[in-house]
């Protein structure tokens, strides 16, 4: 598991580097490159079925089809013929998309330290994610900054929408769906999937009801509602994903989710101990933790760090932090060995 800085794709360490790529070409934990269809598009059946046996795959752009195509080598004795953007990628890929409160960071009117830092990671839009596995993109939550978080992914094909709860800062931005379900109109109209517990959905019902109504005005986001059982695993395409229920509040439950060795939670403020047994064998927890004193709806960071012990991933980190939370650069040194602070793009690729 390697984590992903901007200007360091192409140099993890120990893996064969491609010629002909864009600062090399390293594996196995690259990223999967946007593309027209629903599945990546594997060059031999060689790879078809690596890529089937939950190894990795290598994968070309469609969207970059006028692209003048690069020989990266040959792989398993097949000679592998790519755009620039060819990669290789794991079986999972999980993108920050956010990490800060309902407020964001900087807050509105704020000059303190924080606020006013010239430090990128201590800007932080509202808390959302984005996960890629086995030809799956999916985002956890949609807040009221899931526009400005698209585009600066630049994707162009989305699956499925997993939300939390219902609060605006996890659902505000659901308007913005219909960009994707337009993207190749006409012909074509792709409805987004959006999966969550019955409370969460009557919510989304009410909010955005001109999306559900009989006679629809044209151009209203196009979305398909999945009711989830916390209790039960569901698949999303090929994978499957497990909530994790846990309270933001007396007043509120939330959902966390489980895929496969990741498990992300945020806005918790308390978990039973039958739903950490479902968090054994991560890999990567992410949790939130707003800020080091007492909240009454939200972990602080020595509750965080208090479930983290008790799960022991192999790495933690932290998300839906406040300005409180100090500045990136001084608080992550002080944090345990293992556990980090998320900041807005990182990206965490994990090996399954």
């Amino acid at each position: 598991m390697y984590r992903d800085f901007p200007g360091l794709r192409g140099k993890g360490p120990g893996f064969p580097v491609f010629p002909g790529t864009p600062g090399g070409c390293a594996g196995p934990f690259r990223y999967l490159p946007e593309r027209s269809g629903s599945l990546p598009q594997l060059s031999s059946p060689v790879l078809q079925a690596a890529c089937g046996l939950g190894v990795f795959a290598l994968a070309t752009a469609p969207d970059f089809a006028a692209a003048e195509p690069v020989h990266c080598g040959r792989f398993f004795g097949v000679p592998v013929r790519s755009r620039p953007i060819f990669t290789i990628f794991a079986c999972m890929k999980l993108t920050f998309l956010g990490t800060g409160t309902s407020q964001g960071v900087p807050v509105i009117g704020c000059r303190c330290k924080v606020c006013t830092s010239a430090d990128k990671r201590d800007n932080r839009l509202r808390t959302s994610a984005m996960v890629e596995a086995c030809g799956v993109r999916m985002v956890i939550d949609a807040g009221p900054d899931f526009r400005c978080q698209m585009l600066r992914t630049g994707i162009r094909h989305l699956d499925a929408i997993l939300l939390t709860h219902e609060h605006k800062d996890h659902i505000g931005g659901l308007d913005d769906v219909r960009a994707f379900n337009f993207v190749d109109y006409p012909p074509l109209v792709h409805k987004v999937d959006i999966y969550a517990a019955p409370h969460t959905l009557g919510v989304v019902r009410k909010d955005f009801d001109y999306a559900f109504a009989q006679d629809k005005y044209r151009g209203v986001p196009e979305i398909e509602l999945h009711e989830i059982d916390v209790t039960r695993p569901f698949r999303v395409g090929g994978l499957e994903v497990v909530p994790v229920s846990g309270h933001h509040s007396d007043r509120f439950a939330v959902t966390g989710y489980r895929i496969g060795r990741l498990a992300y939670l945020t806005d918790f403020k308390t978990i039973g101990d039958a739903e950490v047994e479902k968090l054994r064998g991560v890999e990567v927890l992410v949790v939130n933790a707003l800020r080091f004193t007492e909240h009454y709806s939200h972990f602080n960071v020595a509750e965080a760090l208090a479930l983290i012990a008790r799960v022991a991933p192999r790495e933690a980190y932290l998300t839906h932090m406040s300005h409180d939370i100090g500045l990136h650069a001084v608080t992550e040194p002080t944090l345990p060995r293992g556990v980090h602070m998320a900041y807005d793009t990182l990206q965490i690729e994990i090996n399954d």
